[in-house]
């Protein structure tokens, strides 16, 4: 059964000492730097990258994308977040309008949930035909192959969560204001399809899990660790080495002599409330 492997883990983020925290947050913070000569290394080498973050929901995806993309620049490496198809895009091939997405020569792409909708929540739910999904678990072994043939970096992870810990997050996300956005009522019936899931899960494994693009499971039990682990590996993943930059030096400021500003008092400004 899907996620049964850590459904006794209580070793959870919310346990941790603050003396392991603060080593944990010092040490994603290394990590994070080298994310930053990571995608140096991707810009100057012309690589393509994609990543794609699947998994449970409240399994701690957008947490580990976030702090991923922190320091990097956001003009090399983009996160794709997709909403509902619209009408036109249902008429559409399948992966069309994931393509538009694809990175050029230089980039890392980050996909918030990808094309595996179709093996998961589209499949569960029936948002999708009989047809339409075992069409998608053909081709999509095969769409993937050719992304690699042409040149793409395809990294895939998948954020298993126990069902107790989903339950915990689902309560936290209700009592919080400032995270009650993040749960859907799509979220909210997904709890009880709990089995469903886990049947398509096991059947997206099945066909997609090709040796051009496994799937790389990371145990998100633990908050902090799932994202210090996610990005050890995809760091290990790319062979690079720190490309030195070239010295900075500020001239000058231009000098304004000659040159009258408009009185402030022309000027709309902020309070300055605090």
């Amino acid at each position: 059964m899907e996620d049964q492997h850590y459904k006794s883990d209580s070793h959870q983020s919310h346990d941790l000492s603050k003396d392991e925290k603060k080593q944990l947050e010092k040490e994603l913070e290394r990590l994070q730097l080298e994310l930053v000569k990571l995608l140096e290394w991707i810009k100057v080498k012309k690589l393509k990258v994609v990543v794609i973050f699947e998994g449970r929901d409240a399994a701690g995806k957008g947490g580990v994308i976030k702090r991923v993309m922190e320091y990097l620049n956001p003009r090399f490496c983009k996160v794709v977040a997709l909403g509902i198809p619209t009408e036109k895009e249902k008429t559409q091939w399948y992966f069309q309008r994931y393509t538009k997405h694809l990175p050029a020569a230089g980039e890392m792409i980050l996909f918030d949930r990808s094309w595996y909708n179709r093996a998961g929540v589209e499949q569960v739910m029936g948002f999708c035909s009989p047809t339409e999904y075992e069409e998608f678990l053909r081709s999509c072994p095969e769409f993937e192959r050719m992304l690699v043939r042409s040149g793409i970096i395809l990294i895939k992870y998948w954020f298993s969560v126990s069902d107790e810990e989903q339950e915990r997050r689902f309560q936290e996300r209700i009592s919080n204001l400032a995270k009650r956005w993040k749960i859907s009522p799509m979220d909210v019936l997904s709890r009880s399809k709990w089995l469903e899931y886990s049947k398509a899960k096991d059947a997206m494994f099945q066909y997609t899990d090709i040796k051009q693009a496994p799937w790389f499971v990371v145990n998100a039990n633990n908050k902090l660790k799932a994202r210090l682990n996610c990005i050890h590996h995809l760091l290990s993943l790319i062979p690079y080495t720190e490309i030195e930059s070239e010295a900075i030096s500020l001239p000058p400021k231009q000098s304004d002599v000659g040159y009258i500003r408009p009185p402030v008092s022309d000027q709309t400004f902020v309070p300055e409330v605090y």
